[in-house]
């Protein structure tokens, strides 16, 4: 998509580093949602790799109830854990699914547009 967008392939990988380390940075794999920023999360929700990380514990996990023990801490459930400390919730997967389908199509849209639209040839 980015390098649709862009006129060539190495404004696009510069491009998109910004974006992937933000992406990265705000996914809630480093830092969990919970624990970023109230003024940052709004981020965490526009990241594609957010979702991603939702969707793979909250679908592999979410429904444990497998005490997990943590030292010096009351054994929790696995799917407790997941809510409360991480804010992965096993319900809401659909929502996940949506987000999913809806970057895909978002990337593609904007790809289409790039490619039909925007001319970037010099002569």
């Amino acid at each position: 998509m980015v390098v649709a967008l862009t006129p060539g392939h190495q404004v696009a990988a510069i491009v998109m580093s910004f974006f992937l380390n933000f992406w990265n940075l705000f996914s809630g794999f480093l830092i969990p949602r919970p624990m970023i920023p109230v003024w940052w999360r709004w981020y965490y929700w526009a990241s594609p790799v957010a979702w991603t990380i939702y969707g793979i514990f909250a679908s592999q996990f979410g429904d444990y109830t497998t005490p997990l023990v943590i030292p010096g801490e009351e054994p929790v459930p696995i799917n407790v854990f997941l809510k409360e400390f991480l804010g992965f919730d096993h319900d809401f997967l659909i929502p996940v699914v949506i987000a999913h389908v809806g970057w895909v199509l978002l990337f593609f849209f904007v790809f289409a547009y790039g490619i039909k639209f925007l001319n970037f040839q010099r002569r």
